[in-house]
């Protein structure tokens, strides 16, 4: 008995031990952190602010014959009532499907399955994290983990999410302008030779300016799909001419428009 009793301090007396050094050491904190469900535009909302958030369509000042709406969903959505949504007048979507190399979005196959089952052309995203491991492996866990894609003519190409850093420190994960361009062009690239598309890049114009320093043009390769929680869209990320998907608001979801009419959101799903 009295052995077991001082075995049974030293368990106490470790856990102390280890739960004061996960306390005081934010190294360790960080180091044991994995990712978590990022959805698209957290981050941007909380940097940049989320302007109205009560706009419905007709506010925005987009003639109706021209655009196309959709949502962007996560697993914070969970099970998605997808015939509300379709009822609602969204006709597209985007799923998170990924998150860095280790995180899976559990309710994927639902989102991503009934949102095709109502009739939405659909596809995936995944949150970049660039200080993590390299474009070109996070590419790949992306393909891997749905966000493939298929010529049958409902499936849109797969997004990169990259935003701002939501596990603090560096807002550019402590990568230089040209090493942040290069990650970029590294996931883009891996991306297309897997899928034969090119992702959609999926960013704030703020976040692009500072964090690639506007020297990496990827306008004449991937679609961009902006955040701006405003009446207007705004100024575009460098060279990029046009946006291709706006996400103006996430109240009571995220919502987007497609820059074109029917007939050009399925041109963008049939490559």
């Amino acid at each position: 008995m009295p052995s077991q009793s001082r075995a049974g301090r030293l368990v106490i007396r470790t856990a102390a031990i280890a739960l004061a050094v996960s306390i005081l050491s934010p190294v360790t904190a960080d180091a044991a952190e994995g990712p978590e469900d990022h959805h698209a535009g957290s981050q941007i909302a909380k940097h940049e602010g989320t302007g109205d958030m009560l706009l419905t369509p007709p506010d925005l000042g987009v003639d109706s014959v021209g655009r196309v709406d959709g949502i962007d969903v996560s697993s914070h959505q969970g099970n998605v009532d997808w015939g509300h949504w379709w009822r609602s007048g969204k006709r597209f979507a985007y799923i998170k499907a990924t998150e860095g190399t280790d995180y899976r979005n559990p309710n994927f196959t639902q989102q991503y399955d009934g949102s095709a089952a109502v009739g939405m052309i659909r596809g995936s995203y995944h949150f970049a994290l660039p200080n993590r491991s390299d474009g070109a492996t996070q590419a790949r866990f992306f393909v891997q983990n749905g966000g493939g894609w298929s010529r049958d003519g409902r499936t849109l190409p797969g997004t990169l999410d990259i935003e701002y850093n939501p596990y603090g420190g560096d807002t550019c994960y402590g990568l230089s302008h040209a090493a942040m361009v290069n990650w970029i062009r590294s996931f883009s690239d891996t991306y297309h030779a897997l899928t034969k598309r090119w992702p959609v890049i999926y960013t704030s114009t703020q976040w692009w300016d500072r964090c690639t320093g506007r020297t990496g043009d990827f306008s004449s390769t991937n679609p961009l799909w902006l955040a701006r929680y405003a009446p207007q869209v705004g100024p575009m990320p460098f060279n990029w001419p046009f946006h291709t998907i706006w996400q103006y608001t996430s109240s009571p979801i995220d919502q987007n428009v497609f820059n074109g009419g029917p007939d050009r959101l399925a041109a963008l799903a049939t490559g």
